[in-house]
């Protein structure tokens, strides 16, 4: 466990993105401690395929269901599967987020190692930890909401992560609840190798949370890797079978979209679509520019969206926004423009946090203003940033 007060020791103030300095998974936990959780999980449930909801497609720059009428797909990250082995709480928070909270969709982080069992306190091959992930979209599907499968990792796509999409691929090919968000966010690359993969220098500091962890594991960093590229992602899952629409992250930690808009859009290859996230934090600007770049011709998902309380030293004091202006204007924007959202991070120490305990009490600078949202509530448009 690393407290949030010694952060600053550790990074300095020089660290001028959000996972270099919250860490969303070295925050928490640097290697999974094992220690079992004080208030007991859902029970798993099995499959009841009666109850799923219907297999979604792409057409223009919408979310189809198969009679043609659109969805919005609305709802939040059930995070700690990637930092935990064991996760925390998942199968319950899936389960109120959509029971109590109404969300339509659940974004569900997972990490590669953990699914093949490479974790040193893994002995049974990732068994466990694909039943657990089996066991949470369960949950979201019998429920009729979708499930976004996100694979947690940075900066650039890594041959062990095509490895993890051929398998996963195969596992979920063709469930109709199940979204393939391919990468978390990419950063540091350009728009080509982006695509379609090349030569990844490895930075010499962390600069995001797997790199964080390698150092903290005193693992010796390499000097770079050879990426395969995102379209060798899409094509790994489209050579299983699966037609499952897939999600990919522009570049600056997913925010930025214009590369896709000038030539790099990736191609779909025989499945039902591609959609295109974005990840908007509070020192994030330019939002028409950047975000909304491609909504007239691509669906859009904000797959990561969230501001906390706290004050962050890597940020200009002028640019310190007031949650509670900043939280209503955007979703105010969402809602505007119709984007697909899954708001960051309902998990009361993965910052910033929508539940502030294990009663999934709504913080009010973020989680409240989610819950109205996915209640219907409409907000009034706001100052766009």
């Amino acid at each position: 466990m690393i407290p949030l007060r010694i952060l600053p020791r550790l990074f300095g103030r020089t660290r001028r993105t959000w996972p270099a300095l919250f860490l969303q998974t070295a925050i928490l936990v640097a290697a999974d401690s094992g220690s079992p959780t004080t208030v007991p999980d859902l029970a798993p449930e099995a499959a009841q395929p009666a109850h799923w909801p219907v297999e979604l497609h792409v057409a223009g720059n919408q979310i189809l269901r198969p009679d043609g009428t659109p969805v919005w797909l609305q709802g939040v990250n059930v995070v700690s599967l990637e930092f935990r082995v064991h996760g925390d709480h998942v199968l319950r928070a899936a389960q109120i987020a959509i029971d109590d909270w109404r969300s339509n969709i659940v974004r569900l982080p997972v990490k590669e190692e953990y699914w093949f069992g490479r974790e040193n306190t893994q002995k049974d091959g990732g068994a466990a930890y694909r039943e657990l992930v089996d066991a949470a979209i369960n949950v979201i599907a019998n429920r009729g909401a979708y499930v976004l499968l996100d694979l947690h990792r940075f900066r650039a796509p890594r041959p062990e992560h095509v490895e993890f999409w051929s398998d996963a691929a195969k596992k979920y090919r063709n469930h109709p609840a199940v979204l393939f968000d391919l990468f978390n966010e990419p950063h540091s690359i350009s728009w080509k190798v982006w695509r379609d993969g090349g030569f990844v220098p490895q930075k010499e500091t962390p600069a995001d949370e797997d790199a964080f962890l390698a150092s903290t594991e005193k693992a010796k960093l390499d000097p770079g890797f050879d990426s395969p590229g995102m379209q060798a992602l899409v094509d790994t899952v489209r050579a299983t079978g699966a037609k499952n629409i897939v999600v990919a992250g522009g570049l600056d930690w997913a925010y930025d979209l214009t590369g896709v808009a000038k030539g790099f859009a990736l191609e779909n290859r025989g499945g039902n679509g591609i959609v295109y996230a974005t990840h908007i934090y509070p020192w994030k600007t330019g939002w028409v520019e950047k975000a909304l770049v491609l909504a007239d011709r691509y669906p859009i998902i904000v797959g990561e969206v969230g501001c906390d309380v706290k004050k962050m030293s890597f940020i200009p004091a002028d640019r310190q926004e007031d949650p509670y202006t900043w939280a209503p204007d955007m979703i105010a924007f969402i809602q505007q423009h119709k984007l697909h959202w899954t708001a960051f991070s309902f998990y009361p120490r993965a910052t910033p946090i929508m539940i502030s305990d294990w009663n999934f009490t709504p913080t009010p600078f973020w989680g409240a203003f989610v819950k109205e949202a996915l209640a219907g509530k409409t907000f009034p448009p706001g100052r766009t940033r």
